[in-house]
């Protein structure tokens, strides 16, 4: 069922390479299938989707957690291939954790959800109803480049449990751990029916697009538009996770050493790569210097890796091109004023990798691409305000709504500020919160996706149709009938 294989199942095979985000060094092969082998992977997914919708749910479940064993069993082979790929160590330690408590998570939700459907009664004493839940055939999953497995799979997971079949195109970026996915789904014969891994760039998503039932895509807004269109000439539904530009407020009231780590922390995990990293501050003019006082020692004291893998807290900016695009948002901003309090004035390149510092950034204004555009970096830009209004505005002042947050003296001043703020995911007191905490049911507000909740039960509903059959009792002529023949 793998996509590829040592018979030669794909004949067109394309050799491209990968670059080692450590190094700089193109040291890695992947193949680039052609649109003929998607088609032919897509059909045999879609015999086994039978299958696997008509054997139930308990089945499905059993099934994910046979698998989830033998995940753990190469545990040690997808860490490897996924920390190449990223050159860090704890997220993709913290990965795998999740991806394993998702597997349980998803199974106990899925076990709520599919419970029988009572029949119901209507306004019309001889007509029930009996609904039912119906899958779409085949999911097509194109996932990003920041957590290549956990994001791989975030879609994956509640669709399999569905009764869809998936088949996932990961990010060209980071492919290496592909082979090990395909691996370990080939140890599952009933899941390698209805599950596989397939690389590619952009033309194989494409191809998706013309055999899936529905897309999900994880990634960049612009790329997001073209998946939207395709999807809409193919009358196919999409669901769609974007860019951020994630906003947090500190207000007078807060308490500024929690302000400072949450914030510290929701914007430089993973080095700023992750769609809810915070990448806007608004601090009440009187607190600005104190605050930023606070973030610049935790972010003098953060260490990067590049010497060492597993020293260090900062990885490599993993993709070429967004080390480009935090240059160009860092000079751009210092050319307008802006000061650089502690960080880079550019991503250095260390022994070929490219590594960003904590950067923290005052004298900022919107008229900044670091304050409007999507940078995925750990930088921190801190602008001041006079009212609570003011602070609102400027939050909502982005064509991005996906998270933010916001810092009060108490909960009730926080949610007060948090109710205005147009995004999907505030969190309250802390900061990027969606990334560990995953029973929050949210949408992506403006251009930062569109569709259902990817969180919570939910998400289930975003791979099923509903089907109701109306059933007649009793062997009566009906009375519109019978009208119907007075008439005639």
């Amino acid at each position: 069922m793998l996509p590829y294989s040592k018979k030669g199942l794909l004949n067109n095979i394309i050799q491209v390479n990968t670059r080692n985000p450590r190094t700089g060094i193109f040291d890695y092969q992947r193949p680039e299938i052609s649109g003929e082998e998607i088609a032919a992977s897509c059909q045999l997914l879609l015999q086994g989707q039978k299958k696997w919708h008509a054997n139930g749910f308990a089945y499905r479940s059993e099934i994910l957690q046979k698998w989830k064993v033998v995940i753990l069993v190469h545990q040690k082979d997808l860490l490897d291939a996924l920390i190449t790929d990223t050159g860090r160590v704890w997220e993709t330690k913290l990965e795998i954790e999740l991806l394993i408590n998702s597997i349980d998570r998803w199974c106990k939700l899925a076990g709520e959800f599919f419970v029988p459907i009572p029949e119901k009664t209507t306004q019309i004493p001889f007509i029930r109803l009996q609904q039912d839940w119906v899958p779409y055939e085949l999911i097509g999953v194109i996932s990003p480049w920041n957590f290549p497995l956990l994001l791989s799979l975030i879609d994956t997971l509640p669709a399999l449990l569905a009764g869809a079949a998936v088949i996932v195109k990961p990010s060209e970026v980071t492919p290496r751990f592909i082979d090990v996915m395909n691996r370990t789904i080939a140890e599952v014969p009933e899941l390698k029916e209805v599950l596989a891994y397939v690389p590619g760039d952009g033309n194989t998503g494409a191809a998706l697009l013309e055999h899936c039932r529905l897309i999900c895509f994880t990634g960049s807004t612009a790329t997001g538009r073209k998946v939207y269109e395709a999807a809409a000439r193919n009358m196919i539904p999409v669901f769609l996770e974007l860019g951020g530009k994630d906003p947090a407020i500190v207000l007078p009231s807060a308490n500024l050493e929690q302000a400072a780590a949450s914030i510290f922390w929701g914007s430089t995990a993973n080095a700023g790569q992750s769609c809810l990293s915070i990448e806007r501050v608004y601090a009440h003019s009187s607190i600005v210097p104190s605050l930023v006082e606070k973030l610049k020692a935790r972010a003098d004291q953060l260490l990067l890796n590049a010497a060492d893998i597993h020293q260090g807290e900062m990885g490599p900016i993993i993709f070429e091109k967004q080390v480009h695009i935090i240059n160009d948002h860092l000079q751009d901003a210092l050319s307008k004023g802006a000061q650089l309090i502690t960080g880079s004035t550019e991503c250095e390149n260390i022994g070929g990798g490219f590594y960003c510092r904590p950067s923290v950034l005052t004298g900022v204004t919107h008229d900044m691409k670091i304050m409007q555009e999507e940078t995925f970096g750990p930088i921190i830009p801190v602008m001041g305000f006079e009212t609570t209004s003011e602070a609102i505005a400027l939050a909502n002042d982005s064509m991005y709504g996906l998270s933010g947050a916001v810092f009060a003296g108490t909960t009730e001043e926080a949610m007060e500020v948090g109710m205005h703020i147009t995004g999907g995911a505030i969190s309250i007191n802390d900061a990027a919160l969606t990334a560990i905490m995953h029973e929050g049911e949210k949408s992506s507000f403006k251009l930062s996706g569109i569709g259902g909740t990817r969180m919570g039960a939910s998400a289930l509903r975003r791979f099923l149709r509903q089907k109701v059959f109306i059933i007649k009792n009793g062997t009566a002529v009906s009375p519109w009938t019978v009208q119907l023949h007075r008439n005639t």
